[in-house]
């Protein structure tokens, strides 16, 4: 019973009937809300941001321009506009250990009050402490400890004087020094003077002054003493007197943040180191007073408030995207000032990083992004499983030198990492880092297609309409949206399908919208649709041209008619870039007695790749089940794909490198108006292969150019049916009957539409039936394992 393998022009393109779409244009239709035929993933996004637990943040995979990125960051910001909103945070210096910098936690929106407080309290400092200085009473407390100090000093200074006196010796002071000098007629005498008097008078001078400098050391023993207690006084009344000044400043603001954990210790050490340093900011006698510019700059250095993170003014829980994760942008740097050549820091230089701005909420990250930074992968793990942020220099453990630099207290991390990354990142951080699946164990998976039915065709005209008007397009006729349709079912390669590409349909409607401008429409409809693809495939279709050229000029040597044995035209594929497209290969086989098997020449020279060499090395598998069930399998035989110059994979050749094999063994010849893709098994079943639709194109442009003879055509398999969405000139030359596409199943039925005989069938004693080509082949491998015995 013949099989009819030619399909209809019917079963190469699936229409979309602009009769059943229910509007005129998508200016009617109401926008589409969610995301297009992403089930899935939304129920996956959905479990993964509801669960409160550690480890579980999510890896959104896909490829690029399914809107995964609008997907996540749309996804979070509905859930996180419902949460409460986090606590606020700041940086206070350590008075204790100004290395060390203290991180407190305030309500959401108190941060900025008490940074606000706090300078205020530090404003009135200003005033408030030189006002006590200066103050009668304090001045008064201030002489009188003086005095105190001085009646001491002067009732010693007396008594050694009245003994002086006594032997007619006279105290003088210079220069705060004091010393002895003899007397005469109650003149203190000179040298020329004192040099007259006789030696016995001189020498009971000298001997007196002797005694009474040592009486007077006696007498001012207590004098360090005296000085202590004085300046004791003196820091006790500048102690009090600046409490008084200070206290009342800072109760208000303990009463106020009492509830509040770190703030009431920070506020005692504040008012304990105003009290200790009042001196310094107001100065002494012996000391000029520093101006208030330098006071004002030295409160706020050392006193003032770092606002880290304020989220007065956000609406539930932070969503941040982190577009370049550097280490810096992610946990924040300590940054320096340089004065006269000097680097220096402070607390107040300390700035917040990505994971700081989303602290108890959500950070989206690129996962290609995140892995190109050093360190930042590493650090992020260590963050999420010690659930805290430090602010560290990664550079310093790789250089091995550190610089004299802040070490702040730990931020407590709360986060939901939401990674965004293609499929084959995610797979290989599951392969080298065993801790990924614990840190990221929600994935979200992002559908590429959806299934082609009336409702998701009516929700693909909404999304349409609302990428209208997000992108300001003029609105759609329904022509336009069955076109679009369409298109999407060919892009996802499949007719039962549309495409979730929804970066590539709104390049299409853009370009759409820009002919219908040129063409002076109001409407976008299907000709426009059709003029932005064109215009795209003229643009991308400079390779694919000069491949065309080769051939016709006969550089690249391909039939498109007639008949010759060992050889076929295999059906291939070239990726360059976003851009692929089919041509069509010679395909050649040889065939002689010996040992070596089927030689794979791609193989041999190492351009053929291991899905391509695996393909070949099954059809020794095909040949040794079919034919040679009863003596072995012995011949040498060389398969190569002509004019191929660079590396060849997959095994979509192994049905056009069998049918050739064959041809070579049987001497039969190949109608060359045939190309043939498709993969086959050790059975000889035809297996479905990629890129069917730009396969079958490549050839039949070919044969177009050469002209048309009603007998070209391809063979494809008949699992690659569904999908099929060739161009139209390609539908119609079928429906015309100027070219064919045969859909076949097994090896045979692709045999007898490329030789035009039967390949025959199998009889009960296991041979195959009479003058069949199968019949043939048995014969012809009979042959050659004799000639090789």
């Amino acid at each position: 019973m013949e099989l009819d393998t030619k399909l209809n022009p019917d079963a190469l393109y699936r229409t979309c009937d602009p009769e059943l779409l229910p509007f005129k244009t998508t200016e009617t239709l109401e926008p589409f809300s969610g995301f297009f035929g992403q089930e899935r993933a939304i129920e996956a996004m959905e479990f993964g941001v509801g669960m409160h637990r550690p480890g579980y943040n999510l890896f959104v995979m896909g490829n690029p321009h399914t809107g995964r990125f609008s997907f996540a960051m749309d996804s979070l910001k509905v859930v996180a506009k419902k949460e409460r909103k986090p606590t606020d945070w700041v940086y206070l210096n350590n008075l204790k250990d100004r290395r060390h910098p203290l991180a407190v936690q305030l309500p959401a929106g108190k941060a900025q009050r008490f940074k606000r407080d706090i300078k205020n309290l530090l404003e009135g400092l200003l005033a408030e402490l030189p006002a006590a200085f200066e103050n009668p009473a304090y001045q008064r407390k201030k002489a009188t400890i003086e005095r105190g100090f001085n009646r001491m000093y002067d009732q010693a200074i007396e008594t050694v004087d009245r003994r002086a006196r006594e032997h007619s010796i006279a105290i003088y002071r210079d220069a705060g020094t004091i010393g002895f000098t003899p007397v005469a007629d109650g003149q203190a005498m000179d040298e020329a003077a004192f040099s007259q008097l006789p030696e016995e008078v001189r020498d009971a001078f000298t001997r007196a002054i002797s005694e009474l400098e040592e009486y007077l050391n006696d007498c001012l023993t207590g004098l360090p003493q005296w000085r202590r207690e004085a300046a004791d006084k003196m820091k006790y009344l500048d102690r009090d007197t600046a409490r008084a000044a200070v206290t009342p400043l800072v109760q208000p603001l303990k009463d106020k943040y009492t509830n509040i954990s770190g703030v009431g210790d920070y506020l005692d050490q504040l008012e304990n180191s105003l009290v200790k340093n009042s001196a310094d900011l107001i100065g002494d006698d012996k000391v000029e007073p520093p101006s208030d510019a330098s006071r004002r700059s030295y409160l706020e250095e050392t006193y003032g408030v770092n606002l880290l993170v304020d989220n007065d003014k956000t609406k539930g829980a932070p969503v941040v995207h982190e577009s370049h994760p550097t280490y810096e942008n992610l946990f924040g740097r300590v940054e320096y000032s340089s004065d006269m050549g000097a680097l220096s820091t402070n607390y107040q230089l300390i700035r917040p990083g990505a994971l700081h701005q989303a602290n108890g909420g959500y950070l989206i990250l690129e996962a290609e992004k995140l892995l190109e930074q050093p360190f930042v992968y590493s650090a992020l793990k260590r963050a999420l499983k010690s659930h805290e942020i430090r602010i560290e220099s990664p550079a310093s453990e790789l250089t091995g030198i550190s610089t004299i630099t802040l070490n702040p207290q730990a931020v407590p991390l709360t986060v939901k990492v939401v990674l965004i990354g293609s499929r084959d990142i995610y797979y290989l951080l599951q392969e080298l880092d065993h801790d990924f699946e614990k840190m990221f164990r929600v994935v979200v998976d992002f559908d590429e297609d959806v299934g082609r039915s009336p409702q998701s065709i009516r929700n693909y005209a909404r999304l349409m309409k609302t990428l209208v008007d997000e992108e300001h397009l003029a609105s759609l006729t329904r022509h336009a949206v069955a076109r679009l349709v369409e298109h999407s079912s060919r892009l996802s390669q499949d007719q039962e399908l549309l495409s979730a590409h929804i970066g590539e349909l709104v390049d299409l409607l853009c370009e759409a919208d820009f002919k219908r401008i040129k063409s002076d429409d109001k409407l976008i409809d299907a000709k426009h649709v059709e003029m932005a693809l064109d215009a795209k495939e003229r643009r991308t279709s400079r390779l694919s041209e000069k491949i065309r050229d080769s051939i016709l000029n006969e550089t690249v040597l391909i039939d498109t008619c007639g008949e010759s044995v060992g050889t076929c035209n295999g059906l291939t594929v070239l990726q360059v870039g976003d851009v692929s497209f089919g041509t069509p290969a010679r395909i050649t086989a040889t065939v002689h007695p010996g040992n070596r098997g089927i030689v794979d020449i791609e193989r041999e020279v190492t351009l053929g790749q291991p899905i391509h060499s695996k393909g070949v090395l099954i059809l020794s598998g095909f040949l040794g089940h079919q034919y040679a069930q009863d003596f072995p399998l012995t011949m040498s035989a060389s398969i190569a794909l002509e004019q191929s110059y660079g590396y060849v994979d997959g095994d979509s050749a192994s049905l056009a490198e069998i049918c050739t094999l064959i041809s070579a063994l049987t001497h039969i010849p190949i109608n060359q108006q045939f190309a043939i893709t498709g993969s086959i098994n050790q059975y000889g079943e035809v297996q479905a292969i990629g890129g069917v639709n730009e396969k079958i194109e490549g050839f039949f442009q070919l044969c177009q150019l050469r002209g048309l003879t009603g007998e070209q055509g391809v063979v494809i398999p008949r699992a690659n049916v569904r999908n099929l969405m060739l161009k139209k000139e390609v539908v119609d030359a079928v429906e015309e009957g100027l070219f064919h596409v045969h859909a076949v199943a097994s090896v045979d039925q692709c045999l007898e539409i490329l030789m035009g005989r039967k390949a025959g069938s199998r009889k009960d004693d296991g041979s195959f039936t009479q003058r069949s080509v199968n019949h043939k082949v048995v014969l012809r491998l009979r042959e050659l394992a004799k000639a090789k015995a």
